[in-house]
C-alpha cells in the first residue's frame, strides 16, 4: 500500500528541494504509531535517542529545557495531561521503525534523486507533544517531511539561507558542534509562513529552513522522515570552514543554496579534518 498519492508525489516532485509545501498522505493511525507502542519504543531505545521536556516554553530559547521528571513512557501515555514534548530520535535503530521509514522514502525516491543525488543516511523522528505545547525556534540539516498523524499543530518556517533569520555565525557553530537554538524575536514573525496541519496531512521543510511549532488542542503525534544528500553535506562542510576562516579575520561568503555544489570549500574542510587541523 503507498503512502503518498499520485497528487501529492507530483506536488513534491515540483517542489524540491526548496520549496515548503504541504502534501497529503494515508499513513492513517499506523499501529506502531499509536501511544501504547511509542511508549514501548521510548523505553526500548537508548537514553541518548529519546528528548523530552515540558511542553510549556516560549518560542525562543537559548539551551536545550531540562527534563520534567516523568518517566518517558508515562510521559507519552499520559501525553494528554503530562504537559510535555517528547522526541523519539533515530527510530530505524528498531528494526519495524526501519522498514516504515525506508517504505515511505522509497516512494520519494524517484523524484529526489535527480536533483540532489543519491539519499543519505536516512533517519526518523516521532514527535509526541501534549496540547497546546511549543517546539521552540530553531533549524535542522536534513531533508525532512513531517507527517501529522494525530492531533493538529501549526508549523513558521522562515527562508532557509537568509542570515535574517538564522545568522551565518549560528550556522558555523552548530556545523562545528554548537546547538541548533536560534536567537528569537518577535519582530522576525513577519516573515515566517504558516502551514497548519491536521492528520493526514504532511509539510517538507528545506535544509536549514528555521522553524517553530505550535501545539493545536489535542495531544499530537508527528512522524518526521528525513535524509540527507550531497549537497546537504556539502553546505555543511562550507559552513565548518567559514567558521575557521573568520578566526583569521576574513568574513566568508556563506554557502550558495542549490543547485549550487560549495563543492571547492566541502574539499577544503575535509583535507584540514583527514589531516586533524579541524579545529572545534
Amino acid at each position: 500500500m503507498t503512502v503518498f498519492p499520485p497528487t501529492a508525489l507530483a506536488t513534491f516532485a515540483q517542489n524540491y528541494p526548496e520549496v515548503p509545501h504541504k502534501l497529503v498522505h494515508t499513513l492513517g493511525s499506523h499501529p506502531l504509531l499509536d501511544l501504547e507502542a511509542l511508549a514501548e519504543l521510548a523505553e526500548a531505545l537508548p537514553a541518548a535517542s529519546v528528548e523530552y521536556n515540558s511542553a510549556d516554553l516560549p518560542i525562543g530559547i537559548d539551551r536545550k529545557p531540562d527534563r520534567t521528571g516523568i518517566p518517558i513512557g508515562e510521559t507519552i501515555r499520559r501525553i494528554g495531561e503530562s504537559g510535555s514534548w517528547a522526541a523519539l530520535k533515530n527510530i530505524e535503530q528498531v528494526p519495524a521503525y526501519a522498514d516504515l521509514l525506508h517504505s515511505l522514502l522509497a516512494e520519494l525516491r524517484a523524484a529526489i534523486e535527480p536533483r540532489t543525488g543519491a539519499m543519505l543516511r536516512l533517519e526518523g523522528f516521532i514527535f509526541i507533544t501534549s496540547p497546546g505545547g511549543v517546539t521552540p525556534y530553531h533549524f535542522d540539516p536534513e531533508h525532512n517531511i513531517l507527517l501529522q498523524v494525530r492531533g493538529t499543530k501549526t508549523m513558521t518556517q522562515f527562508p532557509a539561507g537568509d542570515p535574517r533569520y538564522a545568522p551565518d555565525a549560528v550556522h558555523e557553530a552548530y556545523h562545528t558542534g554548537g546547538g541548533r537554538e536560534l536567537r528569537w524575536e518577535d519582530g522576525l514573525l513577519p516573515g515566517g509562513t504558516e502551514f497548519a496541519l491536521a492528520p493526514g496531512e504532511a509539510l517538507f521543510v528545506p535544509v536549514m529552513a528555521p522553524h517553530f511549532v505550535r501545539n493545536g488542542p489535542e495531544s499530537s503525534v508527528s512522524l518526521s522522515i528525513t535524509w540527507r544528500s550531497k549537497w546537504s553535506f556539502a553546505e555543511a562542510d562550507a559552513r565548518a570552514l567559514n567558521k575557521v576562516l573568520r578566526r583569521f579575520g576574513l568574513t566568508p561568503r556563506a554557502p550558495a543554496r542549490w543547485p549550487a555544489s560549495n563543492r571547492a570549500k566541502s574539499i577544503g574542510w575535509r583535507m584540514l579534518r583527514r589531516f586533524g587541523l579541524a579545529p572545534g
